[in-house]
């Protein structure tokens, strides 16, 4: 693929996550999970005649990007891709995350066929973004808390356009609708026929992304560049919302037609897509995930049954005890961890085997972990103090509520009765799996596991909360009325609803509370309820880039440990590539060796401005992000020293930020041999 680079699945190697503990170096495993999926699709039998498509993933994650090289969104959970080279193009700019989607074949029993491919069937491809944040709302936290942390009501963003047509005209930046088909369309881009353009202010054009296919016809979504600008010069005010301000976060429904090789033409069932920003720390998923949330919908409403008892150790259960032992490379809270709670090392392989131990005799010793995760069914007024110091040490929803529970990040449901059933014994211990772990690609899965393993890969990297209001999408997505299976009961769970209403804008009034979120007024529909381009990304900060950098960590009265937001997408203390190189040096003794193993900065260092006195530092932090953000690092693995004198404690891999810029000085051209600057 032209401008792309090859991604390469991990190798057996590329799974193990490591960690220092004590005076070892362990090494733990990770594994594909939708190698043992439980579900209930079938392989439709040989010669089955196609009687539906659908299109996959069910919502997919574009990233932005100011880099033309770009790289496939992962399509295995469990799995990553590294670019070759690596997430950016030099110091400066960071690749897109281009979205690949598919066209699934079923037979009328819903049994799965296969995928529509060149020989089976020719996709005709319909795609409409739209960015519809500056006619939108403020926000401040979720509607949908009732009294653990009432919502705010938001105030319109721009309020002083007040007629709508002109805030339609002004606000509203639409790509409109784009169609492409064939094998291998418009591969090296630029074609105008398949970008998407819109226009801000009556003064500015908005690139919102293209289109192209691949050798296969598959649709490639190319994200826009993260661009984020006032053409009035206005000035920034806030974390999130900021009047005369546009960025080009983007969203809108993909649909499909196919025409058959018989001849018959289907109409497939459609999926979403939104381009949002890059994630930072590729190689961890968030302790909950946005898959999460949404499966945790689909199995209360029944969409979705619940997975069958026992449950396997190693996809249900396993990935939260891996994120929570990777989070130490990414915040001090976490690589402290055994300091201010009494837990074993979630990374100690010989750790994760007793925790893999279903017995009855290891009872005690699950149930005595279990209780150090918080518990996200107590909300009385004394679960703010018993369930603070618990795992995740997280900020939540209700932030701006001190003494809620909510306050505290909390477990979608299904996820903590999958700790609670651990906790029981109710589970097998699948954990080694040596087919499982051969799974590379998304061809190594059985066909019937393919179309619902793409979904999940798309969904496990973005964030399942704190939702305040986020940091890729948001609370809206563990409602129902936002998916096609509240208005028909045969649509397919996690797919976004396909709004009717004649104009991208949406006006409930001067104010939106969550009678209105949920409700509408007059004949405006709910907000929280079908949606059309541009909906998804609307509720987002604006610019994108000032609550990035903004929710970093939060200084409270306790200082330790200190509490954090999102360190699995935008980390928060790193071990920097100048120190990781020192741990390297076989010529350093293996007290130093160590000492700079244990250090850490902080990810965001320098944004905030250099020199003796930066002054006015959180608001300069966030407008100074709105140019620095391909300038910041990634956290990715390399490679422990493997030296004959590497001392112990060292790990074999180590998770690094690498590809950081130079310095965040942008008035000269900085190189190492002009010296310190001021």
């Amino acid at each position: 693929m032209a401008n792309s680079d090859k991604n390469r699945p991990f190798s057996r190697r590329d799974f193990l996550a490591t960690v220092a503990a004590g005076t070892a170096a362990y090494a733990m495993p990770w594994h594909p999970k939708s190698a043992v999926a439980a579900t209930t699709a079938e392989p439709a039998p040989a010669g089955a005649k196609i009687a539906k498509v659908r299109v996959y993933p069910a919502i997919g994650i574009c990233r932005v990007g100011g880099s033309s090289k770009w790289f496939l969104a992962p399509e295995v959970p469990g799995l990553t891709v590294q670019p070759e080279g690596g997430f950016k193009d030099g110091a400066y700019h960071i690749k897109k995350q281009v979205q690949r989607f598919r066209v699934y074949a079923f037979d009328a029993n819903d049994r799965v066929i296969g995928e529509v491919t060149p020989g089976k069937g020719r996709v005709e491809w319909r795609v409409h973004l739209a960015n519809t944040k500056a006619a939108w709302y403020g926000f401040t936290n979720p509607l949908d808390n009732g009294d653990l942390a009432p919502g705010v009501p938001g105030v319109m963003r721009n309020a002083y356009i007040v007629d709508d047509a002109e805030r339609e005209r002004m606000l509203v930046i639409d790509g409109g609708e784009k169609m492409i088909s064939g094998a291998s369309v418009n591969i090296e881009g630029g074609v105008s026929a398949y970008k998407f353009q819109g226009r801000f202010w009556d003064k500015v054009s908005v690139n919102l992304g293209e289109l192209r296919t691949d050798e296969e016809g598959r649709l490639l979504v190319v994200p826009p560049d993260g661009k984020s600008a006032s053409p009035i010069d206005a000035g920034i005010t806030s974390f999130a919302d900021n009047d005369g301000w546009y960025d080009d976060w983007c969203d809108g429904p993909v649909q499909a037609r196919v025409k058959l090789a018989d001849g018959q033409v289907l109409e497939a069932e459609p999926a979403w897509v939104a381009c949002v920003g890059p994630d930072f720390v590729p190689e961890i998923q968030p302790i909950s995930t946005l898959f999460d949330v949404v499966q945790d919908l689909n199995t209360k409403l029944g969409w979705i049954p619940k997975p069958a008892k026992p449950l396997s150790f190693r996809k249900y259960i396993y990935p939260t005890f891996r994120r929570v032992a990777l989070m130490e490379w990414l915040t001090d809270a976490d690589r402290l961890r055994q300091g201010w709670l009494e837990v074993g090392d979630f990374s100690d392989p010989r750790f994760i085997d007793r925790l893999a131990d279903p017995s009855g005799a290891n009872k005690a010793f699950r149930e005595s972990v279990f209780a150090l995760f918080r518990n996200p069914e107590k909300t009385g007024p004394e679960a703010f103090r018993e369930e603070r110091l618990k795992i995740p040490y997280m900020l939540g929803d209700g932030v701006n509520f001190p003494g809620s529970p909510l306050q505290w990040f909390q477990f979608p449901a299904l996820q903590y009765s999958y700790l609670k059933s651990w906790a029981t014994g109710d589970f097998v211990n699948d954990l080694h799996d040596a087919k499982a772990d051969a799974i590379g690609k998304l061809e190594d899965l059985p066909v019937e596991l393919q179309p619902s393993a793409l979904t999940e890969a798309a969904l496990e990297r973005c964030s399942g909360g704190a939702f305040h209001p986020g940091v890729e999408l948001t609370y809206y997505l563990r409602h129902a009325p936002m998916y096609s299976r509240s208005y028909d009961d045969k649509a397919e769970p996690f797919r976004i609803a396909l709004g009717g209403r004649q104009s991208l804008l949406q006006n409930v009034g001067r104010q939106l509370n969550a009678e209105k979120a949920f409700k509408g007024t007059g004949d405006v529909p709910a907000p929280i309820g079908r949606q059309m381009p541009g909906d998804l990304t609307r509720w987002m900060g604006l610019p994108w880039q000032c609550d990035a950098f903004s929710c970093q960590q939060v200084q409270l009265q306790e200082n330790f440990p200190v509490a954090v937001w999102w360190p699995a997408l935008l980390p928060i203390d790193v071990l920097s590539e100048a120190y990781y190189a020192q741990v390297l040096r076989a010529d350093l003794s293996a007290k130093e060796r160590i000492k700079f193993l244990n250090s850490r900065v902080p990810w965001s260092r320098e944004v905030s401005g250099l020199g003796l006195h930066p002054t006015d530092g959180y608001w300069r932090g966030i407008t100074n992000m709105i140019s620095l953000w391909e300038r910041m690092g990634f956290v990715v693995k390399h490679p422990g020293p493997t030296d004959a004198g590497k001392p112990e404690g060292i790990p074999e891999e180590i998770f690094v930020e690498v590809g950081r810029a130079p310095t965040m000085e942008r008035r000269i051209d900085w190189k190492p041999g002009h010296g310190l600057l001021p």
